[in-house]
């Protein structure tokens, strides 16, 4: 909360005017492959005016911005993210980082004693590493967080967000008992007489959605706000808002058209708006401050909670290959309109029968829809996470011009238990960053924070070590996967900008582009690997306007 109150201090006033700007003082990355390292960028009009030797005078008066030895580059871009998610964070309960059950639960007893009316609503844990767990996952359960908070309503959201755990009177308030059936593509996770334990499994998490007392306007725009603040304050310029809420859309809208969405949004939205959306078209308000192009579907969950659909049972528990939540019937009718109407499609797949099946959906979509009409080939349509594939199915990424949208950081914490849930040969094709690209397949790199805590100097470091932050790396991480800093580097400039259909505007420092710039106190480029995630932001630009700078 501290820090929240300090990024609210700081950006009190909102985004700075736009400046005609002078940038100088540091080591300037452009982006462009084999491009020299200019000396100064000029800015008019939020416009890229000039990059290149020092002028010295010039026709106008420039503000300039003093890098004091920091670096610049093209404005990174979070290619993965949930906006909402990220915001309410700062304002819930956050069980991030605890190491273990009895900490979390001391978390949860702390803030009801601090909030002694109403649900407690929080997030963050995972049970993966936490000493409890030594004999097999200990998940939450509704008897732990009866026994931390007596009496009260409580959800607590698994870090992946694919499972929560209910209170005794939660569960109770949403009418679940022995005799509540699971939706399709959930599980209630029950106990040896058949009673719910409190966890809730992917679809089965919209039982209790109702119980969440965020739909207060006014708590929601705090919570955007919130969620902007963060984003900025760490370097992001623009974030890839994945499963955005369809009604949540009006109001991103407006807050950019009244200067409170000081970075970019490119919204993928939830099904629910997927018709609308495509009736509608392509939205765009603040010069395209806000845009809402693409659909977000899923087709499994996720791999630390046994969700993510596979071909084979994992292997740490035979009676599961996970869950899947859709079907062909289902959703390729859908990918079909979108299809025609030049709707993006995203869809979450973390298991590699989830990762097969989408690609097989693609496929169908498209020669359905191109036996009608001339080829559409410029589609973008991508998959979110792309985390565990048959690596035969590496290439059908490329033969489809389907984009890779992966997250560095799972792998760094996934691959404490994924060999585990996976045994050894399918870690083969598990977080193939480099392998996808040695296909020629476009990679966004994100962060899907809040499941990460959404630095993009971690991500960077994730992607080019494939290491811990502690500098641990297991003998089946597959290091041969890490790629190179420029690599990197375009996973969070130049290919966000392609996946969301603005490379000729963002991505890279050049004449004629936006001036969207992240600067940090360290050399992403030279700095010793160890020191990468040690870095901060100083300085974030959107349009030529400051919109956060380190004290």
């Amino acid at each position: 909360m501290k820090s929240l109150l300090i990024l609210a201090a700081l950006l009190a006033a909102g985004p700075a005017a736009a400046q005609n700007l002078i940038i100088r003082g540091g080591t300037i990355n452009t982006g462009v492959a084999n491009a020299p390292s200019p000396e100064v960028v000029i800015v008019r009009g939020g416009i890229i005016d000039y990059v290149g030797e020092d002028p010295g005078v010039t026709r106008d008066a420039l503000q300039e911005i003093d890098l004091k030895g920091a670096t610049l580059f093209p404005g990174f871009t979070d290619g993965h993210a949930h906006l909402d998610g990220i915001g309410w964070r700062e304002l819930t309960l956050n069980l991030e980082g605890s190491a273990s059950l009895a900490e979390a639960m001391a978390k949860l007893t702390a803030w009801a004693r601090a909030h002694p009316t109403g649900p407690i609503i929080g997030r963050g844990w995972i049970e993966t590493r936490w000493p409890e767990s030594a004999n097999g996952p200990r998940f939450l359960t509704a008897a732990d967080l009866d026994a931390a908070a007596p009496g009260r309503v409580v959800l607590l959201g698994r870090a992946d967000g694919h499972a929560v755990t209910a209170s005794s009177a939660a569960l109770a308030a949403a009418g679940i008992d022995a005799s509540t059936q699971a939706p399709s593509g959930g599980e209630i996770a029950r106990d040896a007489s058949g009673k719910p334990t409190g966890f809730l499994l992917d679809a089965a998490m919209d039982l209790v959605e109702t119980l969440r007392p965020q739909a207060d306007p006014e708590a929601l725009r705090d919570a955007y706000r919130a969620g902007f603040r963060v984003e900025a304050a760490y370097g992001w310029t623009g974030v890839h808002f994945m499963s955005a809420p369809w009604k949540d859309i009006p109001l991103l809208e407006t807050m950019a058209e009244a200067g409170e969405a000081p970075i970019r949004v490119y919204n993928s939205v939830t099904p629910d708006g997927a018709q609308a959306l495509i009736a509608s078209g392509p939205r765009s308000v603040a010069d395209g401050r806000v845009i809402t192009r693409a659909i977000k579907f899923y087709v499994d969950g996720a791999l630390g909670s046994r969700g993510a659909a596979l071909f084979e049972p994992y292997s740490d528990d035979p009676h599961t290959s996970g869950l899947l939540q859709t079907s062909a019937a289902e959703i390729t009718p859908l990918y079909e309109q979108a299809f025609r109407s030049g709707i993006q499609v995203a869809t979450h797949a973390i298991g590699d029968r989830g990762n097969s099946l989408v690609l097989d959906w693609y496929l169908d979509a498209m020669m359905n829809v191109n036996g009608e009409t001339p080829a559409i080939r410029d589609h973008r349509w991508r998959i979110e996470h792309a985390q565990i594939m048959r690596p035969s199915d590496e290439r059908r990424f490329a033969a489809l011009n389907v984009i890779a949208s992966m997250q560095p950081s799972h792998a760094i914490g996934d691959f404490h238990f994924a060999p585990a849930r996976l045994g050894d040969a399918r870690l083969d094709g598990a977080y193939a960053w480099r392998s996808l690209l040695d296909w020629n397949v476009v990679v966004v790199g994100g962060s899907d924070a809040p499941v990460e805590r959404g630095d993009p100097l971690i991500e960077f470091y994730a992607a080019v070590t494939r290491r811990d932050l502690d500098g641990f790396q297991g003998p089946d991480w597959r290091p041969a996967e890490a790629v190179s800093r420029q690599q990197a580097l375009a996973m969070f400039t130049t290919a966000p900008a392609y996946a969301s259909f603005r490379e000729k505007e963002l991505g890279t420092i050049e004449v004629g582009k936006r001036a969207d710039f992240t600067a940090f106190d360290i050399d992403l480029m030279t700095v010793p690997e160890a020191d990468i995630p040690k870095g901060h932001a100083v300085l974030t630009i959107v349009d030529g306007k400051v919109v956060y700078r380190r004290p």
